[in-house]
């Protein structure tokens, strides 16, 4: 069993809190108040940053010394949305969330994963009809192991996790985020991930 704190309580935070405690591990939820964070995040060896891209670099480098030596699994996408409300492009083209939260916290083990599909296969991969990819993109190894372990909880298959390599490496995830309004305006909210095929 492991600490775990959730920063966000929205769909993407409840349904990985809700997961995650299934899968046995004590798990506390904060909102997005920065009291409510702080706490969550002092007593959690992993915190989950679950909060809405566009203000996360701002939440989480506030709470710099409740993420020190701690494991940031972050699953956020920071985008500017189009009048739909869909995503229309990068807040931080050329770099990505996970680049700018490892620079502004350099005491911290930042992870990006899980941002490459709808939040509903986050924690039930199994549900696509095809195999979906999670990806890791992290400067620490052993940090990416112990999300790999979180990932297996969640029900993703070993073979299903990729690592692409250091923190540069989530640009290319985070860029994925600009599919997801085309694919839902053709498709609509079905869940659906991208995947590696070989």
């Amino acid at each position: 069993m492991t600490t775990i704190a959730v920063l966000g309580n929205g769909r993407v935070g409840g349904s990985l809190a809700a997961a995650l405690t299934r899968a046995g591990h004590a798990v506390t939820v904060a909102d997005r108040s920065h009291g409510s964070a702080a706490e969550a995040a002092r007593t959690a060896p992993i915190v989950i940053n679950a909060t809405p891209g566009d203000g996360s670099l701002e939440r989480l480098v506030a709470l710099r010394e409740e993420l020190r030596d701690k494991i940031l699994v972050d699953v956020s996408n920071a985008t500017v949305d189009g009048p739909d409300g869909l995503p229309a492009d990068l807040l931080y083209p050329g770099s990505s969330l996970a680049e700018q939260l490892q620079e502004s916290l350099p005491e911290t083990r930042v992870v990006k994963t899980l941002n490459t599909m709808l939040f509903t296969v986050m924690t039930a991969p199994s549900i696509l009809t095809q195999s979906p990819s999670a990806f890791l993109s992290g400067e620490d190894p052993q940090a990416k192991s112990t999300v790999r372990e979180l990932l297996t909880d969640l029900g993703w298959r070993k073979e299903w996790i990729v690592d692409l390599g250091g923190i540069r490496t989530a640009r290319a995830t985070e860029a994925a985020i600009l599919f997801v309004p085309h694919v839902i305006r053709s498709s609509g909210f079905a869940p659906f991930a991208l995947s590696v095929a070989r």
